[in-house]
């Protein structure tokens, strides 16, 4: 009986897994970032604005939520690929070859962490 309500009592917890408080201005960085960058998602074929792309992203994150510990996992479930066809998202921005939304992210991530160490 004690082993039974210890789980009940865990199991909220464990069900509400999410970025760490003190790191979840990274994601909401991130989300501004895809947001303002004037670049367009492309999503099984289809292009997306930034706006339309992170409103995408955050459902995904929302249905992800609890398996996401980290901002890296936040990329990785929510911004990476599409869970439907495994196709990755890329991503195209002015004057640039298109590339990997993953890559983009997790590039801009490590410059957004860089500066505010400073």
């Amino acid at each position: 009986m004690h082993k039974i309500l210890t789980m009940i009592l865990f199991l909220p917890v464990i069900s509400m897994a999410d970025v760490a408080d003190n790191k979840k201005h990274e994601v909401l960085y991130l989300l501004n970032f895809i947001q303002q960058s004037g670049c367009e998602m492309s999503r099984n074929g289809s292009n997306h604005s930034g706006e339309d792309a992170v409103a995408h992203i955050q459902k995904k994150y929302d249905y992800f939520r609890k398996d996401v510990e980290s901002t890296e996992d936040f990329i990785r479930l929510s911004a990476t690929k599409s869970t439907m066809s495994g196709k990755y998202y890329t991503v195209k921005c002015n004057g640039r070859e298109i590339g990997k939304t993953k890559d983009w992210l997790l590039k801009e991530l490590a410059v957004y962490r860089m500066k505010r160490r400073f």
